[in-house]
């Protein structure tokens, strides 16, 4: 019976954090746009931190369940800009940037959970345990995720606003980044469901060899977090 109360904490927390996580990414792409002399996103109901505004219901369920996905992109018309490759990179940065800062200031918070927090109710520290640190880390996961270079990513964007040469390289990826991402996330997927079972743990290995998307995640989430943890480790 507390086995099903944890697992049951723990997907009403990550749903929780995937909701805040996801709608200030993705608030802050439509501010920007909208700073930047765009009223599109405010004109289709994006100016916003109502999640219901952003969700995209696969998305949200890989992101619960894998610890990334994605939100419905809000529509901009880069023709409304005021400077327009400027209005388009800080469009497209603004969403990793949101959920760096988010990371950072989340991280404090479990920090004051696991550090001074004592409750009577467990189920009540269980949940702020981890609702806390999936803001955090759901927080650096997008941070990332956003950042690859393919379509429709956040990283493609910030390509197309700085790129001024379209040549062969550019139009193979805007043809097939979207093709390239989906192949990537299922190849991640595949090799997390294999590693559950002891019977596919060759199988695993194996895909874990060419899990790109895995590796990307791992290492550069860990290396983008590490300013984060040293500099809020010298106060707690």
């Amino acid at each position: 019976m507390q086995q099903i109360i944890q697992d049951v904490i723990y997907l009403l927390a990550s749903f929780l954090a995937v909701a805040i996580v996801l709608s200030l990414h993705e608030f802050s792409h439509a501010f920007i746009a909208y700073k930047c002399g765009d009223v599109t996103p405010k004109m289709n109901g994006r100016l916003t931190i109502n999640p219901l505004a952003h969700f995209d219901i696969l998305g949200l369920v890989l992101f619960a369940f894998a610890g990334f996905g994605w939100a419905k992109p809000v529509p901009i018309n880069p023709f409304n800009f005021r400077h327009y490759k400027r209005g388009l990179a800080f469009t497209a940065i603004a969403g990793v940037v949101m959920n760096y800062l988010t990371a950072f200031l989340f991280y404090p918070l479990f920090l004051l959970v696991v550090t001074y927090l004592v409750l009577p109710w467990w189920p009540i520290y269980e949940f702020l345990y981890w609702f806390t640190l999936l803001l955090t880390s759901y927080s650096l996961a997008f941070c990332v995720f956003n950042l690859i270079p393919l379509p429709p990513l956040d990283g493609w964007r910030v390509v197309e606003a700085v790129n001024k040469r379209r040549g062969r390289v550019f139009r193979f990826f805007q043809q097939y980044g979207y093709i390239i991402l989906i192949v990537l996330i299922a190849v991640h997927f595949l090799t997390n469901i294999l590693s559950n079972y002891s019977v596919f743990a060759l199988a695993a290995q194996i895909f874990g060899y060419i899990d790109i998307l895995g590796y990307i995640m791992t290492y550069v989430t860990n290396f983008i977090a590490q300013p984060i943890y040293l500099l809020w480790g010298l106060v707690f």
